[in-house]
């Protein structure tokens, strides 16, 4: 049996792939020049440099919805970006567009999310010059904040196809790849129906609460609703050139998402008034404690803050922190210890 090197792969997805996928031979390319790998393609490289950055083993400790939760079986960050990966590989492969730039779009997604989730965010938002987007912040990561020995200064040096899906897989703006289309709905996908998911387990809502519309659309079952909405995306998608759902399951979509916020992400009992609270006092008594005393940030940043001030390397230390990280460093800064 032939082995299969880089320039094989690349000849079978021009051969195979629809003439609307994006071809890793093809790519933009990096902003520095690399040579080329002899196995693997332009995107596997992308996704094997994710899959391999202290960012992405972080993820596992960062909240996705519930803060602080006490079961093993809630959503982390990290098996949020799993889920979602597995959604777009899913429908990329259906539509026979390129399977490995769709999963690497995927993995680095959400690298840039801040400890707490969400929440995390709009306090980081509030406070710092210029305001925070995850998105961004996660483009900032594979850019500037990771890399290796040999690419210093140059972060991981992505394709323009993974930067862009990164950067744009939520906002105003959409990816210029079908691929980065796919993870941008395959993300809401996703993270719709394993909050309802987590919120059904724990009690938060209960069947009953969630819209009979949404029952009648897309199914019953956790498994039957997922299902439902990557076939519409895949029926709906097919010989087009953008990636959409029909009216009625984007519409319904929407309407569930707004049930979402208003009876799970903004619930008392998933985030209480107290614990917001607590996570507004850790971001913001970080923030302006290193802001304050910069020469304590680890050694790594202090280059990022003569380059681009103090302000930007004290955001990306704490937007990379995990939640544990993030109370421990606290405690030890703020809170009183015992004589021993």
């Amino acid at each position: 049996m032939k082995m299969l090197f880089r320039v094989d792969i690349e000849k079978r997805e021009i051969d195979n792939l629809d003439a609307r996928a994006t071809k890793s031979a093809m790519s933009r390319g990096r902003q520095f020049d690399e040579p080329k790998d002899e196995v693997r393609t332009e995107f596997q490289r992308d996704r094997d440099r994710i899959i391999h950055s202290k960012s992405f083993r972080r993820l596992m400790h960062k909240t996705q919805v519930f803060l602080a939760p006490e079961g093993d079986h809630f959503r982390t960050r990290l098996t949020h970006t799993l889920e979602v990966s597995q959604i777009a590989r899913t429908i990329a492969r259906a539509l026979n567009y390129n399977e490995d730039l769709t999963e690497a779009i995927s993995l680095g997604h959400d690298l840039g999310h801040t400890p707490f989730g969400h929440n995390g965010e709009e306090v980081l938002n509030r406070i710092h010059p210029g305001g925070f987007r995850h998105n961004v912040q996660s483009l900032r990561v594979v850019d500037v904040l990771e890399g290796s020995h040999h690419r210093v200064g140059m972060g991981m040096n992505l394709t323009a196809e993974v930067r862009d899906g990164i950067v744009n897989h939520t906002g105003p703006d959409t990816p210029f790849t079908l691929e980065g289309q796919i993870v941008h709905i395959a993300d809401r996908i996703a993270y719709i129906n394993h909050d309802i998911d987590d919120a059904l387990r724990s009690g938060v809502i209960d069947f009953s609460d969630i819209p009979a519309s949404a029952i009648e659309v897309f199914g019953a079952s956790h498994r039957g609703r997922i299902n439902s909405m990557v076939i519409d995306v895949i029926l709906n998608s097919e010989g087009k050139d953008e990636i959409c759902q029909s009216p009625v399951f984007r519409d319904e979509m929407e309407s569930l998402r707004s049930f979402m916020f208003e009876n799970v992400y903004k619930n008392t009992r998933v985030k209480r008034d107290e614990d917001l609270n607590k996570v507004e006092t850790v971001i913001r008594s970080l923030y302006e404690y290193y802001c304050e005393n910069p020469e304590l940030l680890p050694g790594e940043l202090e280059e990022i803050a003569e380059r681009d001030g103090v302000h930007e390397a004290v955001k990306d230390y704490i937007a990379g922190m995990t939640d544990r990280f993030a109370l421990s460093t606290y405690t030890d800064l703020f809170v009183p210890k015992g004589w021993k």
